[in-house]
């Protein structure tokens, strides 16, 4: 039902004007002065194309984000503004954005905190040890956020050093993102060695082929770290393993999700940012399936629409930082050009949760 909510005076204006509107026309009045029947010419209605759009399911935030998410705004709640976060909490910028408004205040390195007696929250990706330390040398009250599964990453490859290994790390060499600089920065240097490419394990030069661990960002392409496995463990038949994959539930579901639906469309759109790693590899991975039109967006503004002109049918996915909203956002607008025919497709169900940081659970 849709519900008038213009007051009565303007009402009675909207009616005066159409009157108006209606004598000021040429032919509007007879010889008798009687107002005469005007034909209007009736407005063409709009023949929209037709698309089928497939959503993928699982999409969008996972556990890991949720909980920084709820971090920052359960400590926004307790303790007011300004919070102060080192590195996006999580990368998307709509996030950052919608935060940043509510007092919360981003830095890259703990010297930018103006009041050293505010909260400041580690992100999702993790941290080096060294900037928990400067933390505390800096007496701060510092809360982490950082996704349980990438701490997981951490304890491991702290395990393995203690046990006298060094570890290969799988992840972006060419430039670490912050998970990658939150698990080197956990040991000392030369304790971890990167590799990203088959290439790079061929070219590596451990201590002792005997005393080797891998470990894997949380992020990365299913595929390829599948096969950098494979190569390591053809090379260095003693390496040893994390007792559970790495990579996380999350990346493997959205990933599958995309395998599933990208041969079946002719475009795909991934919602995400472009400095979210696991929003990249979706992009990547519809392409290796076979949608050659893959792009990642973030808003309406980013699509390309003459390149859906010609389509049939799209399928849309989003990444694990990316909120509802900008897929929905998303659908609308591909609504205004399309008669939309949806369907979603699932791969996996997922019911994961991870409670907050201990210093923001309630208290018994």
């Amino acid at each position: 039902m849709t519900v008038d909510t213009t007051s009565p005076r303007s009402r009675a204006a909207s009616a005066i004007g159409n009157a108006l509107d209606l004598r000021s026309a040429p032919d509007a009045i007879d010889r008798s002065g009687r107002i005469a029947a005007v034909e209007r010419p009736q407005p063409r209605a709009t023949i929209k194309p037709k698309l089928r759009v497939v959503l993928c399911a699982p999409r969008g935030f996972c556990a890991g984000v949720v909980r920084a998410i709820d971090t920052v705004e359960e400590a926004l709640r307790r303790h007011g503004a300004p919070i102060y976060v080192r590195h996006e909490i999580v990368h998307n910028k709509y996030v950052v954005a919608t935060l940043e408004a509510k007092g919360v205040v981003f830095v890259e390195e703990l010297d930018e905190i103006a009041d050293p007696s505010r909260p400041v929250i580690f992100s999702a990706h993790g941290v080096p040890k060294a900037v928990v330390e400067e933390a505390e040398a800096r007496q701060l009250f510092a809360i982490d956020a950082a996704c349980p599964l990438v701490t997981k990453v951490h304890r491991e490859a702290e395990r393995h050093y203690a046990q006298g290994r060094q570890i290969v790390l799988i992840g972006n060499v060419g430039k670490p993102d912050q998970e990658v600089v939150g698990v080197l920065g956990q040991l000392p240097s030369g304790a971890i060695l990167l590799v990203q490419t088959l290439a790079d394990v061929e070219n590596l030069r451990p201590r002792d082929e005997a005393r080797l661990a891998y470990a894997t960002s949380t992020t990365l392409s299913v595929d390829d770290t599948r096969a950098i496995v494979e190569a390591l463990t053809r090379r260095f038949p003693a390496i040893v393993g994390p007792p559970r994959e790495d990579i996380c539930y999350a990346t493997t579901n959205r990933q599958e999700a995309v395998k599933r639906i990208a041969p079946t469309v002719d475009a795909m759109l991934v919602i995400g940012s472009s400095n979210s790693s696991n929003s990249r590899r979706l992009r990547e991975t519809a392409e290796r399936a076979g949608c050659k039109l893959a792009r990642l967006v973030m808003h309406a503004d980013d699509v390309e629409w003459g390149m859906l002109s010609s389509i049939a049918s799209l399928g849309i996915t989003a990444g694990a930082s990316a909120p509802e909203i900008l897929i929905d956002d998303i659908i609308d607008a591909v609504a205004e050009r399309f008669e939309l025919q949806i369907e979603t497709v699932s791969t996996a169900d997922e019911s994961v949760f991870f409670p907050l940081p201990r210093e923001l659970r309630p208290t018994a």
